[in-house]
């Protein structure tokens, strides 16, 4: 009788420790900072709907999230771009065979109610209240951060678009202490009234309700239909190797996803991506500003089977 109450006993010890020591399944997702409210949302959606995974975003410029993997070599299963081509240039088809461009934005000046003119500042003034000496504004980091080379192309086409010679050079010689590494982390610089206004994704500025100024198409990156204007602008940032350039060109705004060869779990990095495209993720998507579009891919070919659906040949 002992004998069998002890069998019994070490077979549910045996059980328990099973269960308590079982690990979740771990997916890491490397993010454009613009991203981080919208997936944050959909991380807690996901955790839900899939007991025993547990998501780990980590927020930053979109260069520097691919340099974290080509030149760092961590660990990431999904990568998501503000700029689709960061994908195309610095991770296929070394580290990826495919990219998926899934969503839309534009470029704003974001402000708040203790801005200094926050009464003033139109589409048609905002470049010269930003010229002001009183004011100061801040953008994030061309070299690692999509929204900094976006800032840079928006000047430029504001220069044409108001037709005022080197307006681009010497607004883009004011006020470089505020330049951060990406684009939220500006926030905090407006938040504590260091500065009054920042080049900004206006979708960032709608999650966080902040005042924002809309911009003329003809300068926000916006419109597909405007892509061959927007090409008159361009600028140089740091490349893929040491010592090496990549050469920005305008074009309308679009985001980029992926998952890597290397994922350490594959599956459930698909099963995600997936998801952002459900009528869940979709709508979360909208309601952060950043609608899901559908469009070409030159990787299609390559793209899983399960994702095909989700992008043009």
């Amino acid at each position: 009788m002992m004998k069998k109450i002890w069998i019994a006993a070490l077979a549910f010890l045996a059980l328990f420790s099973c269960k308590t020591t079982d690990k979740p399944e771990e997916l890491i997702i490397f993010q454009a900072g613009s991203l981080s409210v919208p997936f944050k949302q959909m991380k807690e959606q996901f955790e839900k709907e899939n007991p025993g995974v547990e998501i780990f975003l980590e927020s930053a410029g979109s260069v520097k999230c691919a340099r974290k993997i080509t030149d760092l070599n961590k660990p990431c299963d999904i990568m998501a771009s503000a700029d689709y081509k960061v994908i195309d240039n610095m991770l296929i088809s070394e580290f990826t065979d495919w990219n998926i461009r899934f969503a839309g934005n534009e470029m704003a000046i974001v402000y708040h109610d203790k801005s200094k003119y926050a009464e003033e500042i139109n589409a048609q003034n905002w470049h010269q209240i930003l010229m002001r000496d009183d004011v100061f504004f801040g953008r994030s980091d061309p070299h690692s951060d999509p929204c900094g080379y976006r800032a840079i192309l928006t000047t430029q086409l504001a220069e044409n678009y108001y037709n005022i010679a080197g307006l681009s050079e010497i607004m883009l010689a004011k006020d470089n202490e505020y330049i951060r590494p990406k684009e939220v982390d500006l926030l905090a610089l407006l938040e504590s009234n260091t500065i009054d206004y920042i080049f900004l994704y206006r979708s960032v500025a709608q999650q966080h309700e902040l005042n924002y100024v809309i911009l003329p198409d003809s300068i926000n990156l916006k419109k597909p239909d405007m892509a061959n204007y927007y090409k008159n602008a361009s600028t140089e940032i740091t490349g893929k190797e040491p010592g090496t350039t990549i050469t920005v060109i305008g074009e309308p705004m679009i985001y980029g996803i992926t998952v890597l060869n290397g994922a350490p779990n594959k599956e459930i990095a698909l099963k995600f991506v997936e998801f952002i495209f459900s009528e869940t993720g979709a709508k979360i998507m909208e309601q952060n500003g950043q609608p899901l579009i559908k469009t070409k891919s030159d990787t299609y070919k390559n793209i899983p089977e399960s994702l095909k659906e989700f992008a043009k040949q």
